[in-house]
């Protein structure tokens, strides 16, 4: 195997832009016009159209900084895992010869989730990188998968494709116990679907049709209290991707297929405005949500809006902690508002696919609080949860004093494994969006855009968060008058522009986008001063559990590594074991914030104050390899507390 940091470097410096034959806006992170030109239906639309749009993956190129080295992690994984044992129990199932060796975790021959990674994540996670990368080596090793699940397809002789027989169905039909068979085909289908979109590659439009029309098959002849009863069972987005193939192809039975996938009991509720998430699986449920939005996008009915929108602002608003995740041992445990912390709180899976509905959110309204709480799940419940050799995380444990475990290469696969191969493939996606008028600048990333249908070449120079603001460079300066939409985070207390070095009598309030609109020129430069303060937030329910961020960043106490193994970072679902002690909080008030202080001359580098011991703060995302506190437990002074509750 070559060296893996020279061939990290390689891909950095060897991504190159898409052919102009295959680009394409793609479904799953650009849900505005779900087609490649000249495939799909003709004047086939989406009825609900976004208003600002992100632009096409191939057209945002990252720049070096933390969320490049972290897709170049990503990206080197990737290429790591070999094709024969991807496709080795999909061979075994369909009755063909297969000698690779397994994979092991949830990919292993004996669970019965296997073949939701191999054949759907793992392709998924592909085409993203290549529309963000033009990595055109993983292309070729995507396209030599998407063809050998087609031989095994083949085989089956019926459209059917999975790593598990077909009888998995017939117990799920028959109320038997099975584990999830529509999750992975879910998966399967996103997985050959996005390889159409991003790649153009034809053999995955087939494929994922002819499993579609083996689904619609199979529950074709299911009553509907039958069909609502297997959906008790997790399917993941099944209606999601069902929706996504119709606007590919235009072809009316995948609505139907998709609206078979909707759980009443779970639905209903949400559309009269009830919180009734209690007690349920969060990940199962997130994707369904998705597929509203899809739904909403495609049909423009009200209900899959209110669906989708109540959701949202009830999960971001009432079950989400300070890092924008949510969960805790897979469930929402509590009524809204409260929450509690442990070694499975939260599950990766969900900040994925909450940063997914959130991109459906902020393209129906263009409201900037979508994007502060995308900027807060990304920078905190999302980078850190993979390591230098891109291994990833399942949970994020929230409980004081414990510290992260990541997934081994090729014998841990489980679902957050998948979800984050494709998170960590598209971080470009969201940092600029797009409307007749102008651009918004969403996410201060170091990146380039290159918009040749606006004439137009922007360049962000930032070493965000550790930088307090964002400069932006017009490389290349459209004809016409554009207004640049710059957004000013609801943690923005004060700040200011520049025009080419300028100070500018003008900016907005937390939680908004300042526009600047004039005719650009070649070289004009705005900077963006963001300073950042420090804030408390109390855990929902909990204020005896309290977490300190710096601007948009949550801050972890650093207990160091004494006692963490090997074997306690790696192949473990949760860190399972005890903790380190974290000291108690002596406070006056919920809000304060004088119990951390920054070290001086360090812009990112902080430490207890006024406690009974000292102990470093730094980023999350930066706490991989030590125990850690996110949240402390606080004691507040009994006079004071109750003065302040009155």
């Amino acid at each position: 195997m070559p060296d893996r940091r020279a061939f990290v470097t390689q891909l950095a410096a060897g991504a190159a832009l898409l052919p102009a034959a295959l680009r394409s806006r793609g479904y799953a992170q650009d849900p505005v016009v779900n087609t490649i030109p000249g495939r799909t239906a003709p004047g086939h639309r989406e009825l609900v159209p976004w208003r600002p749009e992100p632009f096409r993956n191939h057209q945002v190129a990252l720049r070096p900084g933390l969320v490049l080295t972290a897709r170049n992690h990503n990206q080197a994984y990737l290429h790591l895992l070999p094709n024969d044992r991807l496709v080795h129990m999909f061979r075994i199932t369909a009755g063909l010869p297969s000698n690779a060796e397994p994979l092991g975790g949830w990919e292993a021959p004996k669970v019965e989730l296997r073949g939701h990674l191999s054949g759907g994540h793992y392709l998924s996670a592909s085409a993203l990188m290549y529309a963000a990368t033009g990595d055109e080596s993983l292309k070729r090793k995507a396209f030599a998968l998407v063809d050998d699940l087609a031989a095994c397809q083949k085989a089956h002789g019926n459209g059917y494709l999975s790593a598990f027989p077909v009888s998995f169905f017939d117990r799920l039909r028959e109320g038997k116990p099975v584990w999830a068979p529509f999750y992975t085909l879910h998966k399967i289908l996103a997985g050959h679907l996005d390889m159409y979109v991003h790649c153009g590659n034809e053999q995955a439009l087939k494929t994922a049709e002819g499993l579609a029309g083996w689904v619609g098959r199979w529950t074709q002849p299911l009553s509907y209290d039958l069909m609502q009863r297997i959906l008790l069972t997790e399917y993941g987005g099944m209606n999601e991707v069902m929706y996504n193939l119709y606007a590919v192809t235009g072809k009316e039975e995948y609505v139907a297929i998709a609206r078979r996938f909707e759980t009443a009991s779970f639905f209903g509720p949400l559309q009269a405005h009830r919180d009734e998430l209690k007690g349920l699986h969060a990940n199962t449920h997130i994707p369904q949500v998705i597929g509203a939005a899809r739904g909403y996008e495609l049909t423009r009915e009200p209900r899959y809006y209110n669906i989708a929108d109540y959701f949202w602002h009830e999960v971001t608003g009432e079950r989400a902690y300070a890092t924008g995740g949510t969960s805790n041992n897979e469930y929402w445990q509590h009524d809204p508002g409260h929450m509690a912390v442990g070694p499975a709180s939260e599950e990766c899976c969900c900040g994925y696919n909450m940063l997914k509905l959130t991109r459906h959110i902020f393209g129906w309204s263009g409201n900037p609080a979508a994007m502060d709480y995308y900027e807060r799940t990304l920078f905190n419940s999302r980078l850190g949860t993979q390591e230098e050799h891109g291994l990833k995380q399942y949970y994020v444990a929230l409980r004081p004093g414990l510290w992260r475990t990541f997934n081994t290469p090729f014998n841990s696969f489980w679902c957050c494994t998948g979800t984050g191969m494709e998170e960590f493939s598209k971080m470009n996606d969201t940092i600029y969006f797009h409307d007749q008028h102008g651009v918004y600048v969403n996410l201060f990333i170091a990146s380039e855009l290159n918009a040749p249908e606006m004439n137009l070449r922007l360049r962000q120079d930032t070493n965000f968060p550790e930088q307090q603001g964002t400069a932006l460079t017009v490389v290349a300066a459209p004809h016409e008058e554009l207004a640049l939409n710059l957004r000013v985070p609801y943690w923005a207390q004060g700040g200011g522009l520049k025009l080419n070095g300028q100070p500018l009598p003008v900016f907005s309030n937390p939680s908004s986008y300042v526009s600047l609109r004039r005719r650009w020129r070649n070289g004009d430069r705005v900077e963006m001063d963001l300073p950042m303060q420090l804030h408390a937030e109390t855990l929902h329910g909990n204020p005896e559990l309290v977490a300190m961020m710096y601007g948009p960043v949550c801050l972890a106490g650093d207990f160091g590594k004494a006692g963490i193994t090997h074997k306690m970072r790696y192949g473990n679902s949760g860190p399972w074991g005890r903790p380190a002690k974290v000291p108690t909080l002596q406070l006056e008030h919920p809000d304060q914030t004088d119990w951390v202080e920054q070290v001086r001359g360090e812009p990112m580098s902080f430490q207890l104050a006024g406690q009974s011991q000292k102990v470093p703060l730094r980023p999350f995302y930066q706490a991989r390899d030590s125990h850690f506190a996110v949240y402390w437990p606080a004691h507040y002074k009994p006079r004071r507390w109750r003065g302040r509750q009155a």
